[in-house]
């Protein structure tokens, strides 16, 4: 039984796919490789991201080649999401769940909270919790310590994320999941978790 709900942030309940794309193709256009569209850059994003970087340059990244991609993709990011809005059914979901909710983002904690206060939804969530320090890496150790915060019994919890790594975290914990088509990631590439795949938020409530 589902007690309380871990949403992810980026793709999941914020629409921000384009804001994405735009940022990764200008912080690479220095390197006048072809433009991304957005199934273009789900062809190739992955966790940690510096795996996708280097799999859009076809090699490794050199020494400080990440720090410095990072920073300009964030700067390019911070823009271009002010014109990003909500899932199209994200406060529908997030009014009609009757347990608790919070949520856990690989965004930097700085900049999340702020953005989630903008929409008027933070009553929703017990806890927001974004990362604070380096960014672009996995997300296990980071559902750890939100869970252990929260203090709830993952065997209650359901995460609801768009990409691999969601669902990977989610296992890490002891937690189920469930991904949604609407983020950064391939439908085929969910589907290869073997986790439950849905197309909008609402039909991923019916996990809970």
């Amino acid at each position: 039984m589902t007690k309380h709900i871990i949403w992810d942030w980026n793709g999941t309940l914020f629409h921000d796919i384009d804001a994405v794309v735009g940022a990764t193709n200008a912080v690479f256009k220095p390197y006048a490789l072809p433009e991304l569209n957005a199934d273009g850059f789900r062809a190739v994003y992955t966790r940690p991201i510096w795996v996708a970087y280097e799999r859009l340059l076809g090699r490794p990244l050199a020494e400080g080649e990440w720090e410095l991609l990072d920073d300009g993709f964030h700067e390019h990011y911070f823009r271009l999401s002010v014109a990003c809005g909500l899932a199209p059914d994200a406060e529908v979901v997030l009014g009609g769940w009757a347990g608790t909710q919070s949520l856990c983002s690989m965004a930097p904690h700085a900049h999340l909270v702020p953005v989630v206060e903008s929409f008027g939804i933070t009553r929703h969530f017990t806890r927001v919790d974004g990362l604070i320090g380096s960014t672009g890496g996995e997300k296990a150790a980071h559902m750890t310590a939100h869970i252990q915060a929260l203090d709830v019994d993952p065997g209650e919890v359901l995460v609801i994320g768009d990409s691999v790594d969601d669902g990977l975290a989610a296992r890490h914990v002891g937690a189920r999941a469930v991904l949604y088509t609407g983020g950064m990631t391939t439908r085929a590439e969910l589907e290869g978790t073997g986790l439950p795949v849905v197309d909008t938020l609402a039909q991923a409530m019916r996990y809970a």
